[in-house]
């Protein structure tokens, strides 16, 4: 896992928690597998994450992610005319949803029902068995994100947390649990985007090979 090798080479304190980042890669490879869908949830910087994780596995990372042959004929018997340019700018995705993006749902949810179950919701709605659940919380212990990981515990969604050192009440509700060294909020950010960005790159690899 040369990806994973090379955020310890930079960050050599992220070896603490190296297991956790191959176990949530392993889930992870299988959801996809299964044909199952990542949801990322966050707060601030962390909900500026979960946009940035969609944006890496929705789309080309590090490599150009060319559709399958079978895509592109479905594209060309479809539409002759412009199947071919369809086919060249569209590109392979690993499917994944941001729940900060809803903000007219995000919005009225908060105002008429609870802002702590903003994402909760959401789970419950979009979420399938099978499906992963990414909380992200620098203090792993933001309450609409562990909320959102309860409901997804119970109906059979996968669930990844990526917090900080104090990630106690996520241990309970994760099946894997990433917690970067660190008690500075900004310096486990900076963790937070070298492990998911490791993440993403080898999950485009192991799904996107050259």
């Amino acid at each position: 896992m040369k990806r994973l090798e090379h955020i310890v080479e930079r960050y050599p304190e992220l070896s603490v928690c190296l297991s956790s980042i191959q176990s949530a890669f392993d889930l992870l490879r299988e959801t996809y597998r299964r044909d199952g869908k990542l949801m990322v949830c966050g707060n601030g910087g962390s909900a500026a994450d979960s946009e940035h994780i969609v944006g890496e596995l929705m789309k080309g990372f590090h490599l150009r992610r060319k559709l399958t042959e079978v895509h592109r004929k479905k594209l060309l018997d479809a539409f002759p005319a412009n199947g071919e340019y369809l086919a060249e700018h569209l590109q392979g995705a690993l499917p994944a949803l941001s729940l900060v993006s809803q903000t007219s749902l995000v919005t009225a949810y908060a105002n008429d029902v609870a802002s702590d179950m903003v994402f909760a919701q959401q789970v419950y709605g979009y979420g399938l068995p099978g499906d992963t659940l990414l909380g992200i919380s620098t203090s792993g212990s933001s309450g609409n994100v562990i909320h959102a990981l309860q409901v997804a515990r119970a109906f059979g969604i996968h669930t990844i947390g990526l917090a900080g050192d104090c990630a106690n009440i996520m241990r309970e509700v994760c099946e894997v649990v990433i917690c970067a060294p660190g008690s500075i909020t900004s310096d486990i950010q900076e963790y937070h985007q070298a492990i998911y960005h490791s993440l993403c790159a080898e999950l485009e690899e192991a799904f996107f090979p050259l």
